[in-house]
């Protein structure tokens, strides 16, 4: 199957989208094709400002009109206690109220930006859409990450080149509960250090302390701008620790 496949059997459809490249990319072939498509973007503690605001410069290139709906994930014990599986309870709340905007507006048929080089035994959120029957078109035709960055930037998508991003909560150590100051601590000392121009980077909360990790090729940077950083992140967090491995992966 192929996307011009899939929108032709699928000519409306509602999409859980978040701004980033695979959704984005998604939302694009999906009026390209003709598809009638309602991007719905849920804005929770667990996401940036800057999630929207891409989002929103999306589905203005792309010539559609974006439904934000608000939803206070931390009210659900599931997700705020943190357990193993908080990602399978978030995905399933987040994506049952989309289908509930979804029906409302009669648009039968739910997708997502899911894509190939996503690894299904790793992403405990995956059991949730499959049992709220979402579809994943990227997936379903064998489209990999580096493939759809490379079709984003040929559709002069404004987020072709976005690095991977996952939410806040990841930022949170397993079985430490969730508030939202901890997640404004986290947000504020992320976007310290994109203002001095990291990207692909994570701060995560280890106690009291900010675990700084960078791709391999920023660590020289982020000491040569040592001072800057604490000072930046001193508000924030007791200690700053930078990681120096390198981040990889996506989480």
């Amino acid at each position: 199957m192929n996307l011009m496949e899939f929108f032709r059997e699928h000519g409306k459809v509602a999409l859980g989208f978040s701004g980033g490249v695979d959704s984005s990319y998604l939302l694009y072939i999906a009026k390209r094709l003709g598809a009638r498509v309602l991007p719905v973007f849920v804005r929770t503690p667990f996401q940036p400002a800057f999630e929207l605001e891409d989002a929103r410069k999306v589905a203005e290139t792309v010539g559609v009109e974006l439904k934000v709906v608000e939803m206070d994930v931390l009210d659900c014990q599931e997700i705020a206690s943190n357990p193993p599986d908080r990602c399978y309870h978030c995905k399933r709340r987040i994506f049952g109220r989309i289908k509930e905007e979804a029906q409302a507006a009669g648009f039968p048929v739910l997708i997502d930006g899911t894509n190939a080089s996503d690894e299904a035994d790793d992403r405990p959120g995956m059991k949730a859409l499959e049992e709220l029957g979402v579809l994943s078109p990227l997936r379903l035709c064998g489209l990999t990450k580096p493939a759809i960055r490379k079709l984003a930037e040929d559709a002069g998508l404004p987020v072709w080149h976005k690095p991977a991003y996952a939410c806040l909560a990841t930022r949170i150590e397993t079985g430490e509960r969730i508030t939202s100051e901890s997640l404004h601590r986290v947000e504020e000392a992320e976007a310290v250090l994109r203002k001095m121009g990291f990207s692909d980077l994570r701060v995560r909360k280890r106690g009291e302390n900010a675990h700084i990790e960078l791709p391999e090729n920023e660590l020289p940077a982020a000491l040569y701008q040592r001072k800057k950083i604490l000072a930046g992140l001193r508000p924030y967090f007791d200690k700053v620790l930078l990681d120096l491995e390198g981040r990889k992966g996506s989480e």
